[in-house]
């Protein structure tokens, strides 16, 4: 900025004084001079003797080259025509300077209007394969299931019995103990139990299905001349060290269950529905 501002200072000083040349030239008289020009001063003269009198003194008298520059008035005969001395034209670009430095960012203006969706492009060509991931972990599964039957028959008597099989079809991991008869929760959850039994005529028939020492559900069927297959299922949540089992009712009155040793009357059979920590 400092070279260029001396650039633009120098072109307006010349152009000052070519413009103010003239004017400058023309200097005020001093007061000495303006009193030798008042005792100078001659009578007035009228029209035609000063016009003689300026023709004499502004013409060159004979054998004299007229002077190279000479004043004139415009009404004097024969003023000669002087060519008007043209203005110096200055280049403008020799005083550019050097580029200065970039300004600040300006503020960021309003965004504009949103445009209209364009055309889908084209389908990509398709990747590579992939890398094979890391193994999960594998899959937790619970089961528990049993299924057992008895092919001895069962009267009552004084005293509360827990029936005892002595078939076993299915005991998944040993959770049906066959020595007490009893199941034993492993898995908490809900599971699902049945028990089918035949009937013995003329004698009543009543059982009950426990959970922990306390009757759930019952199994009954009155005296009837034929004997009948009977059943009861239900559904329970257990929790860990549950016991569930099946009770005949004591002798008050005449209660049995039929069965033999060459066919399978009597069966109980239970499994896992759905595992407590599963959602």
């Amino acid at each position: 900025m400092g070279s260029r501002g001396l650039r633009l200072g120098l072109a307006s000083c010349l152009l000052l004084a070519f413009a103010c040349g003239p004017v400058l030239g023309r200097a005020p008289r001093g007061p000495q001079e303006l009193q030798e020009q008042e005792g100078t001063e001659e009578p007035p003269l009228d029209h035609a003797e000063r016009d003689e009198k300026n023709h004499e003194k502004y013409s060159p008298r004979q054998g004299e080259d007229e002077p190279a520059s000479r004043c004139f008035r415009c009404c004097d005969p024969g003023t000669p025509l002087y060519q008007a001395i043209p203005v110096p034209q200055i280049n403008i670009t020799i005083l550019k300077g050097e580029k200065g430095d970039r300004g600040d960012r300006g503020l960021q203006g309003k965004y504009g209007r949103t445009g209209s969706a364009g055309a889908r492009g084209h389908t990509g060509p398709k990747g590579q394969k992939g890398s094979m991931g890391a193994p999960g972990d594998r899959c937790k599964n619970h089961y528990a299931a049993f299924s057992v039957g008895r092919k001895k028959p069962l009267h009552s008597n004084d005293y509360y019995q827990t029936v005892i099989f002595d078939t076993e079809f299915v005991n998944l991991y040993g959770h049906f103990n066959m020595f007490t008869g009893k199941f034993y929760c492993y898995v908490p959850g809900i599971y699902f139990f049945s028990l089918n039994v035949h009937t013995w005529n003329q004698k009543e028939t009543y059982l009950h299905i426990m959970k922990n020492g306390e009757e759930v559900v019952i199994l009954f069927a009155q005296v009837s001349d034929r004997s009948i297959m009977q059943s009861q299922s239900l559904m329970l949540e257990l929790r860990d060290q549950d016991e569930v089992w099946v009770r005949l009712f004591k002798g008050e009155r005449e209660n049995a269950i039929f069965s033999d040793e060459f066919d399978t009357y009597i069966t109980f059979s239970g499994y896992l529905v759905k595992h407590a920590l599963e959602p």
